[in-house]
């Protein structure tokens, strides 16, 4: 069991099912969900907020998550984990199927509260990324993103690397939540970020 971040309270997170359809999840009060290109690093963040490792399952093969994968909290509220965009090895009509499915759950999800879109802290955002976010805008769908993999970026790169990310995502730098799911970086604040969003009580 990896330690605690901080003073932090864990998302006490459980798998209930997954689905190629949102409408074939059960519902739920409000829900969060997770989007970013593949191999971002989502299933390892999943798994540092909830701290457990094998919560989501982390693959070093991209595009493993294929369906909408949902977790729910002791109150009922949901987290709600995509699938990654972009991973060329997959079909073209598989990655089609893909965009489908995450599009129909991100404008047709009736208790969805805000998107956290995942974007490479050492690659920035790719074309792909900047595609997801202003398709967001455009379709007015509440959301965040979170720069993973933080611990990838050199110390001394990091005030650039702020400024040039959170350019390329058309934000301030202070607009991004910065994160690690390796050293426990930003994890503490982006759990307390989901509690407030789903109303979960504070411990």
């Amino acid at each position: 069991m990896p330690a605690r971040y901080g003073g932090s309270v864990p998302l006490q997170l459980e798998f209930v099912t997954s689905a190629k359809r949102h409408v074939d999840l059960p519902e739920t009060p409000r829900e969060v969900a997770f989007v970013g290109r593949s191999n971002v690093g989502k299933s390892s963040l999943l798994n540092a907020l909830a701290n457990r490792r094998q919560l989501a399952k982390v693959s070093n093969t991209p595009g493993r998550t294929q369906l909408i994968n949902l977790f729910t909290l002791p109150s009922g509220a949901g987290v709600v984990d995509l699938p990654g965009y972009g991973y060329a090895a997959v079909p073209k009509r598989e990655q089609a199927g893909w965009q489908a499915m995450i599009e129909g759950y991100l404008l047709e999800r009736p208790s969805l509260e805000l998107v956290f879109v995942l974007v490479d802290a050492e690659v920035g955002p790719t074309k792909l990324d900047a595609q997801m976010l202003t398709w967001l805008r455009a379709a007015g769908v509440p959301h965040t993103v979170v720069a993973t993999k933080l611990d990838k970026v050199r110390p001394s790169k990091r005030v650039t690397r702020r400024r040039q990310l959170a350019a390329g995502c058309g934000l301030d730098p202070s607009d991004v939540m910065w994160v690690s799911a390796s050293n426990g970086t930003g994890i503490d604040a982006l759990q307390s970020h989901v509690n407030a969003v789903l109303g979960a009580p504070a411990r």
